[in-house]
């Protein structure tokens, strides 16, 4: 794709590599196939490649719009046409520089911006967040059913003494809404890890990853955030921690990026690419173990399996948490369209709820058109906005393993 990008974006690093993915875009039209939201619209500009020539347009000088922004709002970053693409656009770095472009040139209404400010404020934070959701839940009872719905029961979960004898030792991002809605998660993380030998340090310094306000167009306190946990981790690091682990494949999908997000950073740098190194999955931790010392006794329910756009699209994990199932005994039942976000995608549910809850009704009918007893997951927002299907459990695949090992 030819580019002559505007005097005011050119020279910048962002220009730069906005013009380095242009033009690696042939115009195969590949994307829109594998695209959610043109699927569900049939509209050019609701796909990756219309989005791509209205992002190429601002930056070549046309005067963004209202409507330009709302096409790149209804996208839902979970780059499945990156995985689909045969050019390898880096289609989700453009997208961020297109959002801010255009969010600077076409201010938000007070509500929306209000709106976006408050998400964040809270949503990252969890000594906000937690408190809030207890209250909430403690009002369940009184709520009338269609909000009662939307806040999840409250979940207690005894913290387990820190194996001090294990000679391998890992960090663990705790993030910043998972720990409120879901403890079992992180929990169920250390009671497999310590069959295999592995502890977890935790780092209260740490906290959300980043990936909430990078979405929502706010760029530098995604950095800043990147940089504080860097700067809790990196003691533990330097003390020997093999790995950086993260449950929630959305911020994984994130936290891989540290070392773009950072490039220019002089101080922080070589501390994310590092950091970057040493990320894993707990998926890529477990395949890698002699699961036989786990000592798992699979139950007898049919598993159908979820997995993420930010596990297959971005960590390239797709598979592995199927491979890792038959390698313990589990039984799978079959999934169609697995390359289809379910609309959680962050806030994305919240934003544009018409959207989201379109594409999870079609998520939910392939995931349970061969019958399964249960459905498992690997990230936070798919499993809340999944929820419970017509009475079959949604969990994350931790847990299915850690409450199924024999004592």
């Amino acid at each position: 794709m030819q580019t002559a990008l505007a005097d005011f974006i050119k020279d910048t690093a962002a220009g730069q590599e906005a013009d380095r993915i242009l033009r690696a875009c042939v115009h195969c039209g590949f994307c829109t196939a594998t695209c959610p939201t043109y699927q569900l619209l049939g509209d050019e500009l609701d796909g990756p490649r219309g989005r791509i020539y209205q992002i190429k347009q601002v930056l070549e000088g046309e005067p963004a719009s209202p409507t330009v922004r709302e096409h790149l709002d209804r996208c839902l970053s979970c780059r499945s046409c990156e995985t689909t693409c045969p050019s390898g656009v880096d289609y989700h770095r453009l997208l961020d520089i297109g959002r801010e472009q255009v969010e600077r040139q076409v201010p938000r209404s007070l509500a929306q911006r209000a709106l976006r400010r408050l998400l964040i404020e809270v949503l990252a934070y969890p000594a906000r967040f937690t408190p809030l959701l207890r209250i909430g839940q403690g009002l369940r009872p009184l709520l009338p059913p269609a909000l009662r719905k939307q806040i999840p029961i409250g979940r207690k979960v005894r913290r387990r003494a820190a194996n001090n004898t294990a000679q391998r030792r890992v960090l663990l991002l705790e993030g910043c809404v998972q720990p409120g809605l879901a403890p079992e998660i992180n929990a169920a993380l250390e009671t497999i890890l310590e069959r295999l030998g592995i502890s977890v340090a935790h780092t209260p310094g740490a906290g959300c990853c980043g990936a909430l306000p990078q979405h929502l167009s706010d760029g530098e306190r995604a950095r800043h955030m990147a940089r504080r946990n860097i700067d809790a981790w990196f003691p533990q690091i330097e003390d020997g921690a093999e790995a950086l682990i993260v449950t929630a494949s959305g911020c994984g999908a994130h936290v891989q990026d540290y070392a773009h997000l950072l490039a220019d950073d002089s101080a922080y740098a070589g501390k994310a690419k590092k950091l970057v190194s040493l990320l894993r999955d707990p998926l890529q931790i477990v395949l890698q173990e002699p699961t036989e010392r786990l000592r798992v006794r699979p139950r007898a329910a049919r598993v159908a399996v979820h997995t993420p756009c930010t596990l297959q699209h971005a960590l390239k994990l797709n598979g592995a948490t199927e491979r890792l199932l038959q390698t313990l005994g589990y039984q799978l039942s079959a999934v169609s369209e697995g390359h289809l976000c379910c609309g959680s995608a962050g806030t994305y549910s919240i934003l544009q709820p018409t959207i989201s809850k379109q594409l999870r009704q079609r998520k939910l009918h392939a995931l349970k058109a061969d019958h399964p007893d249960l459905i498992v997951s690997a990230n936070i927002g798919c499993l809340m906005h999944l929820g419970e299907a017509d009475g079959i459990p949604v969990k994350h695949w931790l847990n299915v393993v850690a409450e199924d090992l024999q004592d």
